[in-house]
């Protein structure tokens, strides 16, 4: 992917230009919301803006400040009392971490994380953000840090509000709902209702406005640590760089879906981490790869990296001019900006039609937007993924168990479907259809006593779909063989590949199989056991051979 690809120069113009003037008022309110101020909102646009875009492996992906980054900083920033060394030392380290997976190429790992878990992270990110702006909506400011302090004081700021600011937040929350989307393609809503909301707090003033923004370039901040805020520091840093690669890739696939390419995950995970580095040494708020800034690039025309680059370069020019005019925007026109990003970001298409699907993945959606409100993300995430892991397993192990027998009515060859019908009483086969897992080799041993007969004489084991071998699997292999030994069964092994048979082998189990019981297929290892059943066999009651 080039640096400066100019086939599409006019498309990835007017991308950039259209996407910085939507970011514009979404930087400032995000800024404002974490605690930092909003030029450090915007700033954090500028700069993990160009440097994702130039470094990155996504070519139309638009990065800045979004909403799940600002909740964590927003945390970070009121746990470590504002200090501005140990609050972006944490995001240093969080883009640094990003470069690491980068190197390491753990980006298709991150994308491993399943969809329940990821919409109820997301649906609990987006009450986050309106519950934190409701009491600005209403002219007050929340009492504390956190969701919980922030739901508390609504009852306060509901029962006395400031009429200008609730005025100003309703005519907000009004235009960015219901702006016409024929007017959106010329003039963004969240554009527009600032413009109008701040032009009607200078007519009539009363309502709290950000006041005094800091204009020009931003200053250098030598991050520093104490040890009482040392492991803070690293729980921030890693939060930010897993939610921020996370965030990113998400909307690397939305770009990819639109665009019909393909992104580089890596890539984008080192562009995303220097942006995130050099924005922590410049007091900068960080950010990840933001889906409806990249979506309105995208649908502006922009489809290479020049388009990322010219949206920040269009915040610069605003952040050096037109500082002096933000100062006028007043906290309700942001907060009602802020509620509809936090209203966007819950996943309504999947919470409208959940009762129609797994009841679980609706539990575990709710598991996680639950403790991602009330408890923190970290928790969410790990709690999340650790269920939505066992409730896998455990499925995959039920379907195993139930399969793990073969009637001869399943066999697809005629010749050997009917010599195992011939040696259904004296015979049982047991396939494994893949590799076994953990959670089914716990039982497989129980099953097989349990599903073969009591007067069977022969154990046949098929490998031949089983292409490695793990120690839980491998002692389940031990458990049969031992079991059968004392019934006075033997255990014959088909379709063992080297690889699992080096494990078997390793661990000493195939000592106690013998050389004489592993076959090349199923229909040898059949032919073996109908051989074995004759021999035992009273004479005038041998198997007939068809």
């Amino acid at each position: 992917m080039k640096f400066f690809n100019t086939t599409n120069l006019r498309g990835d113009l007017m991308g950039g230009l259209t996407a910085g003037i939507v970011a514009l008022p979404l930087a400032l309110a995000f800024g404002e919301a974490s605690g930092a101020g909003p030029i450090a909102g915007l700033y954090g646009a500028i700069i993990v803006g160009f440097l994702a875009s130039l470094f990155g492996g996504t070519g139309s992906q638009v990065s800045g400040p979004t909403g799940p980054m600002v909740v964590v900083f927003a945390g970070v920033f009121a746990s470590l009392s504002g200090e501005p060394a140990l609050v972006f030392a944490a995001v240093i380290l969080a883009g640094l971490l990003q470069i690491v997976f980068g190197v390491f190429r753990l980006g298709q790992f991150i994308r491993l994380v399943p969809y329940p878990v990821i919409s109820g992270f997301m649906s609990g990110i987006g009450v986050i953000i309106i519950a934190l702006q409701l009491s600005r909506l209403f002219g007050h400011e929340p009492e504390g840090s956190g969701t919980i302090p922030a739901l508390a004081s609504i009852p306060d700021a509901v029962m006395a509000p400031n009429a200008i600011a609730l005025m100003i937040g309703l005519v907000t929350l009004a235009m960015v709902f219901f702006w016409p989307r024929n007017l959106g393609k010329w003039i963004p809503a969240p554009l527009a209702a600032l413009a109008f909301a701040t032009g009607l707090s200078v007519m009539m003033p009363g309502a709290p406005i950000l006041g005094d923004v800091p204009t020009g370039l931003p200053s250098f901040i030598m991050p520093g640590f104490s040890q009482d805020s040392l492991f803070v520091v690293l729980e921030a840093a890693v939060l930010l760089a897993l939610l921020g690669a996370i965030d990113s890739l998400l909307t690397s696939l939305v770009a990819d879906n639109m665009t019909r390419t393909r992104h580089d995950s890596n890539r984008e995970l080192v562009g995303q981490g220097i942006g995130n580095t050099v924005a922590g040494l410049f007091g900068a708020i960080p950010g990840a790869g933001a889906t409806m800034r990249t979506v309105v690039n995208i649908r502006s025309g922009g489809q290479f990296k020049l388009s990322g680059m010219t949206h920040a370069l269009v915040l610069l020019a605003t952040a050096l001019v037109l500082a002096p005019v933000a100062s006028l925007i007043p906290h309700a026109a942001l907060a009602g900006i802020l509620i509809k990003v936090g209203y966007d970001i819950i996943d309504w298409t999947y919470l409208k039609r959940a009762h129609r699907g797994p009841r679980w993945d609706l539990a575990l959606v709710m598991v996680v937007l639950g403790l991602t409100v009330f408890v923190d993300l970290i928790t969410a995430v790990a709690v999340g993924v650790v269920l939505a892991a066992l409730a896998f397993v455990k499925q995959l192990a039920e379907q195993q168990l139930r399969d793990l027998k073969l009637d001869h009515e399943q066999v697809d060859d005629a010749e050997e479907r009917a010599q195992l019908a011939r040696l259904r009483s004296h015979v049982s086969v047991f396939e494994f259809g893949g590799p076994l897992s953990f959670g089914a080799a716990a039982d497989v041993g129980h099953h097989v006593r349990e599903k073969s007969d009591g007067l069977d004489k022969v154990l046949i084991l098929d490998f031949s779909r089983v292409s490695f071998l793990d120690l839980s699997a491998a002692k389940a292999v031990e458990t049969i063989v031992e079991d059968a030994g004392k019934a006075g069964k033997v255990v014959y092994l088909a379709g063992v590949s080297r690889r699992v048979r080096d494990v078997l082998d390793g661990l000493g189990i195939s000592s106690a199989i013998g050389e004489g019981h592993w076959f090349a297929d199923r229909r040898q290892a059949l032919t073996a056991a109908e051989n074995h059943v004759n021999r035992l066999a009273v004479p005038g009651d041998a198997i007939p051979v068809n």
